[in-house]
């Protein structure tokens, strides 16, 4: 049987021992008529205890792993062969081993139930008292299942099996989609299925290809939804959401997985107002139903590109963190610009970090830093290395004299004030508009930070802090880089967000004829504790603009524009405007539950190598399957 007891109801489901376990029915009980009651239980047998040659315990978990309660087998002096022949058939099973027992409910002297450390809730008033057993498998010797092992990845099922954290958060994950999905058709979205099985075509990611038997024809897995959606857009769908697995060939990290989930939202007749207010309730949903005890706003804060590079170095702030930057080029000596940066008319950016007041520590702290292999990439910046100041009130000017007498007790900006012991870095770059994700006195910042709270010098932000922020007005296109392979045009840019963005405004949509780098995008990102939560955009509906953006802006060949000829002849047949986002889901729930990685919160996820140990894949094509899809393997 399957047993389900709740505490507050006090009810136990039961089933019939005989047939298959696959087909019982199920009846309740109550509490009040449980003893001396014979019924059937199906789980899984673990901590067995032999206290003596006729008396045995064990726990018996339920199906999900979720609840379980005590069996006892006891044959009396007298006992019949068969009764003694259960008894060693329980003693005889290992941990873990999955049954169905029937037996007589015994009530016991407790108060009801508990939950332990794990989540388990053991029922404590009742127990069960064998009288047949039957194992529905068995557990080869050489394979261990116990509570509190650490298993490799090779085998991540024993892992969930035994791991009520790691079981939790999928759980937690399961329940997070069925929210959204109650949300998301609450506000008239409706849920579409799009192909996986796609073509490549140069969105700004690197594909994963799949060979045809076909010769020289390929498939591409797809790196978003985006063009199907915006086809489905221009079919009369008003409002359409997909939980898409996604696909995208890029080197690997904590919160990059090759193969991800994302919560893929689109709607007509929308922009970016309408987007960000949908995502802001789903968002406030979620944290209502699942993290109860949460509390955020309903509207998010809003802060530019521009703002953001320049205030926090990085285009995913965490508004968690203190060392806000500051521009202070004007304030400094020029002598002294001229030793920290070899740039002509450089601009100068500076943070304090608030470090427990003894300069001595702060000194052999930021020595250990830039000494250590995570800080020395920091003294190789061709615009000069960071300038690096400690407040002492035993020197003059409090240890900043080198600064110049305005900047040390005059026009210092009331962010940068640097107390005794506390540490102030200043770092030059080009005096010219930002562009990419972060600054090099950004990645600084983020590594001083981390490595200070490593050593306990400074507190590790609260993860249930939840600073909610919208980055917008990001660059509609950024200068092409060796790194990401982009749109492969020709222009030296590539779309900042992807090649379907439209420009904000009429002025921006004019920049395209004149000043392309200029222009700013209708673009939008959802940031959380320095995690962009997702990223979406207002759409170029028109199809003589998205082609001119192909052709005239990023100069893109003409073989590859017409990879994109479906796309443009949809938007030729009338495509009404429209909007979208898509959400990471896998990052979106580690932030959620405290998880420094999107490995916990998926079932099978891949090593940083790119490999599921588990199943072992990649694996090694054949000489077959090689000359099945018509390719070879270069020398």
């Amino acid at each position: 049987m399957r047993p389900h007891y709740s505490p507050g109801s006090h009810c136990l489901v039961a089933s019939s021992f005989e047939g298959s376990h696959h087909s019982w029915h199920h009846r309740e009980l109550n509490i009040a008529k449980y003893d001396g009651l014979e019924i059937s239980l199906t789980g899984y047998l673990i901590e067995r205890k032999n206290v003596a040659k006729n008396l045995s315990f064990a726990e018996l978990r339920n199906g999900p792993l979720s609840m379980s309660m005590q069996v006892v087998s006891s044959p009396s002096e007298d006992a019949t062969e068969e009764e003694m022949n259960t008894h060693a058939l329980f003693k005889s099973l290992r941990s873990w081993t999955p049954v169905t027992v029937r037996g007589i409910v015994k009530t016991r002297d407790s108060k009801g139930a508990t939950r332990n450390s794990e989540g388990i809730v053991r029922v404590l008033d009742l127990e069960l008292k064998i009288t047949a057993i039957k194992a529905l498998n068995e557990i080869d010797k050489d394979v261990i299942v116990k509570d509190g092992t650490a298993y490799p990845p090779e085998q991540r099922h024993l892992q969930l099996r035994t791991d009520w954290e790691q079981r939790g958060n999928l759980l937690f994950r399961a329940k997070a989609m069925h929210e959204a999905r109650k949300v998301l058709r609450g506000r008239k979205f409706r849920e579409f299925e799009t192909p996986i099985l796609f073509k490549s075509t140069p969105e700004g990611a690197r594909e994963f290809l799949v060979p045809t038997r076909t010769k020289g024809l390929s498939y591409a897995l797809p790196q978003s939804p985006q063009q199907y959606k915006q086809i489905l857009m221009a079919s009369g769908i008003r409002k359409y959401y997909q939980f898409a697995r996604c696909f995208r060939d890029e080197d690997l990290r904590a919160d990059r997985q090759p193969e991800f989930t994302q919560l893929d939202m689109e709607g007509s007749f929308h922009g970016e107002e309408d987007v960000m207010g949908d995502v802001e309730k789903l968002v406030h949903v979620l944290w209502k139903e699942c993290l109860t005890r949460a509390s955020i706003p309903e509207i998010f804060p809003r802060m530019t590109y521009q703002e953001a590079m320049s205030r926090y170095g990085s285009d995913k702030p965490d508004l968690r963190l203190e060392m806000e930057i500051h521009q202070i080029a004007e304030l400094l000596p020029p002598d002294l610009v001229a030793k920290i940066s070899p740039l002509e008319n450089p601009a100068i950016d500076a943070f304090r970090m608030k470090l427990p007041g003894d300069p001595k520590k702060t000194r052999k702290f930021i020595s250990d830093f830039l000494d250590d292999p995570e800080g020395k990439p920091f003294l190789d910046n061709p615009a000069g290395q960071p300038g690096i100041f400690i407040g002492d009130a035993a020197q003059p000017m409090n240890g900043l004299g080198p600064l110049g007498y305005a900047f040390a007790l005059v026009a210092c900006p009331p962010g940068l004030t640097t107390e005794h012991g506390e540490l102030l870095i200043l770092q030059a770059r080009s005096n010219s508009p930002f562009a990419g994700g972060s600054t090099p006195i950004g990645n600084l910042r983020l590594a001083l930070h981390k490595a200070a709270v490593a050593q306990d010098l400074i507190a590790k932000p609260s993860p249930t802090d939840y600073q909610f922020l919208w980055v917008t007005d990001f660059p509609l296109f950024s200068p092409s880089n060796d790194t990401d392979p982009g749109q492969g045009g020709t222009a030296g840019l590539s779309s900042t967000h992807h090649p379907f963005t439209a420009p904000k405004t009429a002025e921006d949509a004019e920049l395209l004829l004149t000043a392309p780098e200029k222009a700013i995008a209708a673009h939008y990102d959802l940031v959380l504790n320095g995690v962009e939560l997702g990223g979406g955009s207002r759409r170029i509906h028109n199809a003589a603009v998205q082609e001119f953006i192909f052709r005239e802006v990023l100069k893109m060949r003409p073989e590859r524009i017409e990879d994109f000829r479906h796309l443009l002849d949809v938007l030729r047949s009338g495509c009404p405007p429209h909007a979208g986002i898509a959400l990471g889901w896998d990052r979106l729930m580690a932030v959620m539950l405290g998880k420094e990685s999107v490995r916990d919160v998926i079932a099978f996820p891949k090593s940083g190598r790119g490999e599921d140990m588990l199943v072992k894949s990649p694996n090694q094509m054949t000489e077959e399957q090689l000359d099945t899809y018509h390719l070879r393997l270069k020398e």
